[in-house]
Formats: structure tokens, sequence, C-alpha cells
């Protein structure tokens, strides 16, 4: 670790000026603040970028497996989005009125995700937050229903864990927290029907808020029949179910929901859907859209924590327009998908040929390898095996070889630009890492 941290600062004296610079006016030196933890000491600073590659301001150039974390998973500035939002911009960028292309996006959402009338917000995080609020507006209940490790955004009521005790408390390192966790959510683990059963049983929960798969603590996947047994509880207790697309939708055009047939009140997602522009989106089912229509006065609408002076401007929607007519296509899930399943191959032949107690995981288009030799089925299990000096180490011994995984773990995704070329690369690099790990 020493020689590949020596290394990384004699190659990057420009991104560590500007680090040193940025001191200055960006608290803890940075524009975005989980921006400290990069494993080089500071980050890398971006200079340009295109499909899955980018170049440094030290002229370095990388393979993106990170993708703004899901952000640029249609590759960094795709040609049918800029000329998108080439067109828009001069003709307006946000107007507060709808447009044309609102409606295109609506229908597509519906065709795509099975549910019939949409919305839309900039973030991933705004969706979900609007989304609470009309379940609890809906159903007269206050509390919302999270899985333990799960990834919302920065939704407060999902910055909840599990206690040793079972009680619900903030998650470690949240930042003020606005209310103790416990008066707002209840926590279950993944995968646990009985645990989920008896907290839906209290009757005082509005909604679920559920990512398909557990995907920011290393990937969990559902067991057999969980989705089944998820929704069945919830029908049965009056509860909304939410469904997070926001890092599913690398399973398929339609996500997870539509991939493994899931059936949703609501439906939330962002990041990608716009090519990089910010954008998010959260739909309806027949039901819960009378029933918001129902519970929000006209007059007042203004005024009910739905929405944003910026939601749904008129660039955003042609851009998300362009992403979903042109770039996020079947034809490239499926190419996508296919490299994903290369760059697995490539992950287990390194783990077997190094007899290594490592295993990886993939969700469509997204894989992740983790430092312990049997999958998760709980996030509190997930947690518990982590290793962050080895993540630490895996990152930064790839950045030192021109590859970018997602920081803090390591998470590879693949875009419509990925070649195959890339993940071969990314095969190598982790063999020689695997390599000088075991002959050490």
């Amino acid at each position: 670790m020493t020689r590949e941290l020596d290394r990384f600062r004699a190659e990057h004296p420009r991104s560590q000026a500007l680090a040193e610079q940025a001191r200055r006016s960006l608290l803890g030196g940075v524009p975005m603040h989980w921006m400290v933890r990069w494993p080089g000491g500071f980050p890398v600073f971006a200079a340009e970028a295109e499909g899955a590659r980018f170049r440094d301001v030290d002229g370095h150039d990388y393979v993106d497996f990170c993708l703004g974390d899901t952000g640029a998973m249609t590759g960094h500035a795709p040609e049918p989005a800029l000329r998108a939002i080439a067109a828009q911009a001069p003709r307006g960028i946000t107007l507060m009125l709808p447009s044309e292309d609102a409606l295109w996006v609506g229908e597509e959402m519906a065709r795509r995700f099975g549910l019939p009338y949409w919305q839309f917000a900039l973030t991933a995080t705004d969706a979900n937050r609007f989304a609470i609020r009309i379940a609890r507006a809906v159903t007269g209940r206050p509390k919302v229903l999270v899985f333990n490790w799960c990834y919302h955004g920065t939704v407060d009521e999902t910055f909840a864990t599990l206690a040793p005790d079972g009680g619900v408390v903030a998650r470690e390192g949240t930042v003020g927290p606005s209310v103790p966790a416990a008066d707002t959510t209840r926590v279950v683990e993944f995968n646990d029907v009985e645990a989920l059963e008896r907290e839906l049983a209290h009757g005082d929960v509005a909604c679920v808020l559920a990512e398909p798969a557990l995907t920011n603590i290393g990937i969990v996947l559902p067991e057999p029949g969980y989705h089944a047994a998820l929704r069945e509880a919830t029908r049965r207790t009056g509860t909304l179910l939410i469904i997070d697309e926001t890092h599913t939708i690398c399973t398929g055009p339609g996500g997870y929901t539509a991939a493994h047939g899931l059936e949703p009140d609501i439906l939330t997602i962002g990041k990608p859907l716009a090519a990089g522009v910010p954008a998010a989106a959260y739909g309806f089912s027949e039901a819960v859209a009378e029933q918001a229509n129902a519970a929000i006065e006209e007059q007042l609408a203004d005024i009910g924590g739905i929405g944003g002076t910026l939601a749904a401007n008129v660039l955003s929607l042609a851009a998300m327009r362009a992403t979903l007519a042109e770039i996020l296509t079947d034809d490239a899930f499926a190419r996508m998908i296919a490299l994903g399943e290369r760059f697995e191959a490539g992950v287990r032949q390194v783990i077997e040929s190094h007899a290594l107690d490592w295993h990886v995981t993939r969700l469509g288009c997204r894989v992740e390898y983790l430092f312990h030799a049997e999958p998760a089925r709980t996030g509190a299990q997930a947690a518990a095996a982590g290793d962050e000096a080895l993540d630490r180490f895996i990152h930064l011994y790839a950045l030192n070889r021109g590859i970018l995984l997602t920081p803090f773990h390591n998470m590879a995704l693949m875009s419509p630009a990925t070649h195959v070329a890339d993940v071969d690369r990314h095969t190598e690099m982790l063999d020689a890492a695997a390599r000088e790990l075991t002959a050490a």
C-alpha cells in the first residue's frame, strides 16, 4: 500500500496541487463532501470524459467502471443526449411549464415499468422523499419501513439501522439526524420475511421503501420467493410498496421490476435517466394516483412539499427523451449485461486460480467482488464482512493502472460504450493484484 500511495502521489502532481488549493474555499477541499474518501489521500481531478473513459488533469487516461456511481451509466457525453441538450438549451432550460417531451417520457416510463402515472424530480432522493409523503398522505400512517443497510439517497428516514438489542437507531456517521430514527422508521433485515411481517403488524407503516436487491453494501440478492412474500405482506396490511430502481436499472430497460414481474404501488428512479443531466421520476399505480389526486388540494398544490421549482425542467426532459429513445435501449442492455457476465467470469477465474476466500456477485450489468467467501443474505452480514483495507488497496491498485472502480467498494458498471477490451483489462489488473497479495 505504501508503494501504491507513493506511485499515486508521484504521478498526480496537478491533482494534488488542485486539492491543496481547494482546501481554501471548499469544505473538506471537495465540492461534494464524500469526495474526501479517496484511497490516494486526494481525489483525481477530471479534465474530460467520453464514452467509458476519462482523462485527468495530469494527462492519465482511465477505463471508467464507476460511471458516476450509475449517474453516467449511459457512458459519458453520449451523442444523442448532446444533440437533444444542444437543441433545447437555446429554446429554454427551465420554464415551470410542461413540454411535449414530458408526455413522451411519461408514456415511455409507463411502457417500461408498468405504472400508468408519473411525476418528475431532479434526484432519486427527491423522488423518494415525495413518494414517502404521498404514501403517508393516502394511508394516514406515519412510519416508513426500510431494510438494514439500504440505500435511497439522502432521505432522512432511511439512515436507520438495527442496534444489537434490535432497536432502531441512526446509522453511524449520519450527519445531524432531524429526529430519533425510531420515531419515523422501522427496520428489518433483507430476506427476513418473519421480521417483515412482525413489523408491518403494528399497523403504522405507510410504505415499505425497498431496493429490489441491496446495492450499496455489496450486492445482496433476494432469495427465491422473497419479493412475492413482500408484496403479499404489504397488501394484506394495507401498506404501500415503493420500489427504488435507481441502482437496479442495471437489470434491464424496465429495471428489476420488469425483469422479474414486480408489482409496486409506487416506483422511484433517478441517476442515469438523462445521461448525466439531473433528472428523476416516480410513478404510481392507478389506485395510488386516484388517492393522491384526492389528497392534494389544487389550491394548495404548490406548498405541499411535493415537487420543486426546477423539477421537470424542459432541458432535463429533452435529455431524458433522448436517453430512453436512443441510448438505454433494449439492444444496449443486452450488450451491457453480456459484458457484465464476462466481467463476472473474469473475476471468478481470478478468485479460483489464486484460491482466494472472496466471491463475486452480478446484478444485470452491475458486478461487485467482496472479500469474504459466501454471499451475504442480509445487510448486516454484508457490513460485518467488509474489509476496508483490501477495498482501499484494490481501488488504488486499479487507479494506478488506469481503471476506476466505484469508491468505497469494488463495484463495476457496464455502459453502452464499454468494450470487451476494457473488461479484460480489469481482469488482468485483478490477477496481478491477487498474485502480489498471495505471494505476500
